[in-house]
């Protein structure tokens, strides 16, 4: 018997993650998929910038959940290593603390609790606690509440489901939880700083996003050679062994039905149709230039009142050069960064003292660079919709260049070959993302789970997928968000062929 999805045609609307994830159950279903992206890359925020030999990923950094990918890919009977190679990070990431103290995290988390211990007593017993709890967090969470997905609130009240959540700490913020185990300011910093990768801070972040601790510490931080854009040539080369037609630099203007179907307009005067259709553009942004006006859902509260996660400045150098001792992640931190994070969700500003990240590829991968230099990446959070003039960008690079020479050792200025900036505007320009978020919605409490926008758009026949969708923001969370998009057009075409053959009855 064919699969319900077989021979329908459904385009997918954007390249990132989701998208191409998408793409990938929907052809693998038997349904005939295009994948249009209005630019010529594809990837979304994870795209490439080469210049002079040096290669820059434009976005996410940090290859971590394994499990997840090797899962996507098995889906397919193929191995991640089919399409690209990883290396394991054994110095996972250094810290740098802006009183002159520094840490490294391995891959050795008997190490790491020799490090915890040094700061505090019994902290040694109290980190092998903490991932205890993350680890079982991890486990179901992700078994019983990211790969199925749960759209409503009375998905989460069913009592096999409620058996499940049983010891997880759902509530509560991840700064109470982690006060919880550590008294050490500088220890509940090293819990929580992948907060960042959320788009939350430690006071509006759920405690159940302690299971990022286990993705950290337990399952390791790896990195794919030739950089992140390898995995994104890699779900495109799936994609298209799968039978995906993919299309870059098609810009879609406009979405609405017809005749039982759907119709995508594009900047080129044509259109494309569809008997499904998937949009891995942003649902705010879909639901205010493409869908019919009268289509329009948004978060609890609606997209105005939404929390967006914070942009970011970006510097990409090419470097002439050492960089030691900065390491391949490297996370420069103030002793005291709750500063950092009300500049970014209560009182909006540039940060006088910020908390950053640098990358630094080429300390592990030298063909991202010429000989004798280095591709550097300096990510500063800022708050979204910032005003971000030449003038200003101007003033925080000096900034930002003075405070790494400060707090690492590392004098880039005056070694600088090749530069290159993003920060509010051109995530707008990029991906088309509301006030320039970089990541997309926060987690927070009123945007995780049920009250996350669902695949389900406010249009009869067209889904979302991508970060701002359950089950979230990251790579990982977008290939599950691909799953479960298409989890969701297979029921609703299930479904709607049942109605159909009833009323034809």
């Amino acid at each position: 018997m064919s699969d319900p999805l077989s021979g329908l045609d459904v385009p997918v609307i954007g390249g990132g993650f989701g998208g191409l994830a998408t793409a990938c159950y929907l052809a693998d279903a038997g349904a005939d998929v295009r994948l249009i992206e209005q630019n010529e890359q594809l990837g979304g925020v994870a795209g490439t910038i080469e210049r002079e030999g040096y290669r820059f990923d434009t976005g996410p950094s940090w290859y971590l959940m394994p499990d997840v990918f090797e899962r996507f890919f098995g889906h397919f009977d193929r191995e991640p290593e089919d399409y690209y190679d990883l290396e394991q990070l054994d110095v996972q990431y250094r810290v740098f603390w802006k009183d002159g103290d520094r840490a490294d995290i391995t891959a050795d988390t008997g190490r790491t609790r020799a490090l915890f211990e040094s700061y505090e007593a019994g902290a040694g017993a109290a980190f092998e606690a903490y991932l205890d709890e993350a680890r079982h967090t991890y486990e179901v969470g992700m078994e019983r509440f990211v790969y199925e997905d749960r759209p409503r609130l009375r998905d989460f009240l069913d009592p096999d489901v409620v058996r499940s959540a049983r010891g997880l700490t759902l509530f509560g913020s991840m700064a109470d939880h982690a006060a919880g185990y550590f008294d050490h300011p500088k220890l509940r910093q090293l819990v929580q700083y992948t907060l960042v990768f959320l788009g939350g801070s430690p006071k509006n972040t759920p405690a159940l996003y302690n299971l990022l601790s286990h993705a950290d510490h337990n399952l390791g931080v790896y990195y794919p050679q030739d950089g992140m854009h390898a995995v994104v040539e890699g779900l495109a080369n799936l994609a298209r062994e799968l039978g995906v037609t993919v299309e870059p630099g098609r810009e879609v203007t406009g979405i609405d039905t017809t005749g039982g179907g759907l119709l995508a307009s594009t900047a080129t005067g044509d259109a494309v149709a569809g008997d499904r259709l998937v949009v891995n553009a942003n649902p705010a942004y879909a639901e205010a230039e493409l869908l019919p006006s009268a289509a329009s859902d948004g978060p609890l509260g609606g997209w105005d009142s939404a929390t967006y996660a914070p942009s970011a400045f970006m510097l990409y150098l090419g470097v002439e050069g050492p960089v030691a001792p900065l390491e391949h992640h490297t996370l420069v931190l103030p002793t005291d960064w709750d500063p950092h994070f009300e500049s970014i969700f209560e009182e909006p500003a540039w940060p006088d003292d910020p908390a950053y990240y640098i990358s630094v590829p080429s300390v592990t991968d030298p063909t991202v660079a010429p000989d004798g230099c280095h591709t550097v990446v300096a990510l500063v959070p800022i708050a979204p919709g910032l005003p971000d003039t030449p003038a200003v960008r101007g003033r925080y690079r000096e900034q930002v260049l003075e405070d790494i020479a400060a707090h690492t050792g590392v004098d880039l200025r005056g070694r600088i070959r090749v530069e290159e900036t993003a920060c509010v505007s051109e995530f707008t320009e990029w991906v088309n993302a509301p006030q320039g978020t970089a990541l997309g919605l926060a987690h927070t409490l009123r945007q995780t789970g049920p009250l996350r926008p669902g695949h389900r758009a406010p249009l009869d026949g067209c889904y979302y997928t991508g970060g701002y969708t359950t089950p979230g923001i990251g790579m990982p969370m977008c290939l599950i968000s691909g799953q479960h998009t298409y989890e969701a057009v297979r029921e609703d075409t299930v479904n709607r062929g049942f109605r159909d053959r009833l009323f034809a009855d």
